[in-house]
């Protein structure tokens, strides 16, 4: 049956999105007495201080510590041997997050940390480590890192209590020193006071170093308005259009919820709700706006609905996963598309994987498989466009292949929830999921490989990484 998305997906000009992952080496552990003698050895005579400025009252939906850290010694010092930690007491049994938001240095050479202290004191059961990746460079004699946006929030999203929060100062409305906030180089202590019996750093390097051509992120964000998504790259879609049920797109049902099945324990939920009437349906996408995937390999962690959350079930739904030419009457356009539809659509039964190479926004200039199985569940979703060929895998598992759809220009990249068409009256929700997304440029990356690199983010604290060329 003829479809009508490809004629009425673009909206405006948008900025392409790159695409990239690479193999990702994992963190420096501290094992050995040679290890300790060479940290003890780089981290002598290098002293640091930390200033802090808050930006959050001590009741806040979300914590915004900004850190600065001066090299006040006579020696450089690699940023990637440093570590800074800002400790807080934890509500309850809550669980944190954090993200970056704002500095010259680039949020995606910032890694941060939540955890537990060992051996906590009455203002310091947990702490946020704020680390650097090689990528951040060198701090010379005298020199700053300059002002550091930070944000640390609950995963449920319910307020915070500040109040007595060790590291916390209300006072602080401008930058001061922070004897309360700790810097480590190479594991070593050189500023602040640790409260208590506060365990050290096991190493100050974050992270090891990332190829070029690299994006991933694991959508640490307080929600479609924090200010890091729009930093990286990101934004909700509210535009009119297609497809589904036209000029429906809502900010509101982009969310970042806890999700104890997701690596870091939050998760990008797209929503879709609907009483069956186009007034009362609203559908919902995440799009980048920067540049973005050509060839090499995408890839993203996907949880599909089979039913509703609320409400009754049957609905022609559509879960996707697309990357697409920022212009759809382009003369090099290109989509690469993976549409899941629990129930089907257009006259065709369901449950229903398609996957899609469109050579242009012309109806039916395409290459196309259907997968006739239930997804429903947790499942990483591949696509590898290299040598000419596109190949589309599920759980590392190819399900379709072509060379008739090879991108010519690069694209977008795309996740969105929506309603082919509205079959019944009544109230119902859809939710979808997005645990991460990671690509890398140029090249295939095996499964394995793809997932060892996500782990080795995870491992670090790094939530967002880009090391594309800038455009």
């Amino acid at each position: 049956m003829k479809r009508s998305r490809h004629t009425s997906r673009r909206r405006g000009s948008l900025m392409p999105l790159v695409l990239v992952g690479a193999v990702f080496t994992g963190v420096f552990t501290a094992l050995n007495p040679p290890w300790e003698s060479e940290a003890a050895e780089r981290a002598e005579g290098v002293q640091l201080a930390v200033r802090y400025r808050n930006d959050a009252p001590a009741s806040a939906a979300v914590a915004k510590p900004w850190l600065e850290v001066v090299n006040t010694s006579k020696k450089a010092v690699a940023l990637s041997d440093v570590a800074v930690r800002y400790y807080f007491s934890a509500d309850g049994t809550a669980k944190y997050g954090s993200n970056c938001f704002q500095t010259y240095l680039d949020c995606s050479r910032i890694t941060q940390k939540t955890g537990a202290l060992r051996s906590p004191a009455p203002d310091a059961s947990h702490y946020l480590e704020v680390g650097f990746s090689p990528e951040a460079g060198s701090l010379a004699p005298g020199k700053s890192t300059e002002a550091i946006g930070l944000q640390l929030y609950r995963l449920d999203h319910r307020e915070l209590n500040q109040q007595n929060d060790h590291s916390f100062d209300a006072t602080a409305t401008h930058f001061t020193d922070a004897k309360k906030v700790t810097a480590y180089v190479r594991g070593t202590l050189a500023w602040g006071k640790e409260p208590g019996g506060a365990d050290k750093p096991t190493a100050g390097t974050a992270a090891a170093a990332v190829p070029d051509g690299v994006l991933f992120d694991s959508f640490h964000y307080t929600g479609a308005d924090d200010p890091a998504l729009a930093a990286n790259g990101w934004r909700a879609r509210t535009s009119g259009g297609g497809p589904g049920i036209r000029s429906t797109w809502s900010k509101a049902n982009v969310s970042f919820p806890p999700d104890d099945n997701s690596q870091e324990g939050q998760a990008l939920q797209l929503q879709v709700t609907s009483n069956g009437t186009e007034e009362g349906t609203r559908q919902s996408e995440l799009e980048n706006t920067r540049a973005s995937f050509f060839s090499g390999t995408l890839a993203a962690r996907v949880y599909f609905s089979d039913e509703p959350a609320v409400g009754r079930n049957g609905d022609h739904l559509n879960e996707a996963l697309f990357a697409i030419s920022p212009d759809h009457a382009s003369k090099e356009y290109s989509e690469l598309d993976y549409e899941y539809m629990p129930n089907g659509g257009w006259g065709a039964p369901g449950p229903r994987l398609d996957t899609t190479s469109w050579n242009s926004s012309k109806q039916g200039d395409r290459a196309t498989h259907a997968t006739e199985q239930s997804l429903r569940g947790w499942h990483t979703l591949m696509i590898a466009a290299v040598d000419k060929k596109v190949s589309y895998s599920v759980d590392g598992r190819e399900v379709f292949s072509d060379t008739k759809g090879f991108p010519r220009e690069r694209m977008g990249i795309h996740f969105s929830a929506w309603l082919v068409d509205l079959p019944f009256k009544g109230p119902r929700t859809w939710n979808m999921l997005v645990d991460w997304v990671y690509s890398q440029s140029g090249r295939a990356v095996p499964l394995a490989d793809v997932q060892k690199a996500v782990d080795g983010f995870h491992g670090a604290g790094t939530h967002y990484i880009n090391t594309l060329p800038k455009l």
